[in-house]
Formats: structure tokens, C-alpha cells, sequence
């Protein structure tokens, strides 16, 4: 049966005898596939034992010869008008994965986390904030709030862990500040982790920060 979506990408499933309780899917950045997040799963999976994680490929090639890493959507002129209406676009597509994965699963958006590193947490935004019914919780890596000023049809359940590099000269750690003071103005409840001497990724303590919020927001306790 082919997927309507047209996404798929590395899986990584609970131990045997463990029922499949949550899901967290994981989206890349810019130029990356889904491999290059799926071992964020195995460092959680301790702490997770009842989690499958899937890293979907995002749906678009580069537009560069011999690269083959993927996009979401274009980035040409990296303005605020282009990441809000390429995360609007690539959107749709995104949210029928979403739906997709979930019904193989038979959960719903209560036990679905969504992680984002750099444009994929442009994506973990745009759509963990626009389901119908509210994701257990949004974690975005490392990236930026796509259309901020745009935030009034927005679902305001689901907590948001914001992590981001104080050396990141490719996306300056302002623009995480921002997104926290655009959310909380929006009445979403989120925490921004500024971490010292990080530059554009992901180290261990943004992975430990990660996991302790899973671990609260697949708990309940938000």
C-alpha cells in the first residue's frame, strides 16, 4: 500500500515484549535525510521503554547537483515571508504522515511528540500547533518560529521545549528567544534552554533536556 503522503524514513521500535504506547517523530534540517536523527531514539529509549520514533525524509531533493540530502521546502532568500509560507506549504503534507503513522499505531496526537532540528523545527511548529487535537508536546532544535505574527488559530495545549546553541552562526539562539516570547504572548505554555558554547546541533545536554521532557509530557504532567 503505498503511503498518500509519499514520506517515509528510518524506524526504531520499543524492545520485544514492550507495548507501543507513544510516538515521536523526528524531522531533519536542511540538507539531512532522516537518518541523521534516528539515534536520537536510542539514546531515549531507556528512558522511554514504551516509545517507537520514526525520521521521516522530508519530501524534497535538494536543488544542487551531486547533494543528496533533503528540504522541506526551498530556502533561497531565508526571509521571515519565505520560512512562513514554505512551512505552510510542506504542511499538508506532513500532517497526513502524521495521521498516517499514528493510525499504523493506533494512537492519536495525545501520544505524539514532534521533534525539530533546525527546519524541522520550523515544521514541528507550524504543524504541532495547527492539529486538530494537540500533540503531547513540541521540541525544536536549534531553529525558528515560522509566521509569529500569525498565531491566532493555533491550538494552545501542547507544552514546547525550545533548545538552542549560543554559537549558532546559522541560526542566531535569538531567534529560539523569540519564539518563546511568541508563543507565551499567544498563551502557549514554553521553556527556552540557551545552551553555552553550542553552536548549530545538538549535544548531549540538549539531548538530556529532551528526554526529561518526553518523559513529563508522555507522563501527563504538563
Amino acid at each position: 500500500m503505498t503511503s498518500q503522503s509519499g514520506l517515509d524514513g528510518p524506524r526504531l521500535l520499543p524492545a520485544p515484549g514492550e507495548n507501543i504506547q507513544q510516538l515521536v517523530v523526528l524531522l531533519h534540517g536542511y540538507g539531512a535525510d532522516g537518518s541523521d536523527l534516528i539515534d536520537l531514539g536510542r539514546f531515549w529509549q531507556a528512558l522511554l521503554p514504551g516509545v517507537a520514533f520514526v525520521a521521516p525524509d522530508a519530501p524534497e531533493p535538494l536543488p544542487f547537483d551531486g547533494f543528496g540530502g533533503r528540504q522541506w521546502f526551498a530556502l533561497d532568500e531565508r526571509t521571515p515571508a519565505e520560512y512562513r509560507f514554505g512551512a505552510e506549504a510542506a504542511q499538508p503534507v506532513l500532517d497526513r504522515f502524521l495521521d498516517e503513522e499514528l493510525e499504523k499505531l493506533s494512537l492519536d496526537d495525545r501520544s505524539l511528540a514532534i521533534f525539530g532540528f533546525s527546519q524541522g523545527a520550523m515544521m514541528a511548529l507550524q504543524a504541532g500547533l495547527r492539529r486538530k487535537t494537540p500533540p503531547a508536546g513540541i521540541l525544536a532544535y536549534s531553529g525558528l518560529l515560522p509566521g509569529a505574527d500569525r498565531l491566532g488559530q493555533i491550538n494552545r495545549e501542547s507544552p514546547v521545549l525550545i533548545v538552542h546553541g549560543a554559537n549558532d552562526d546559522l541560526v542566531p539562539s535569538y531567534h529560539g528567544q523569540a519564539a518563546q516570547v511568541a508563543l507565551d504572548a499567544a498563551g502557549v505554555q514554553s521553556t527556552f534552554h540557551e545552551l553555552d558554547g553550542l553552536a548549530h546541533s545538538i549535544d548531549d545536554r540538549g539531548v538530556s533536556l529532551g528526554g526529561r521532557f518526553l518523559q513529563t509530557v508522555f507522563s501527563g504532567e504538563k
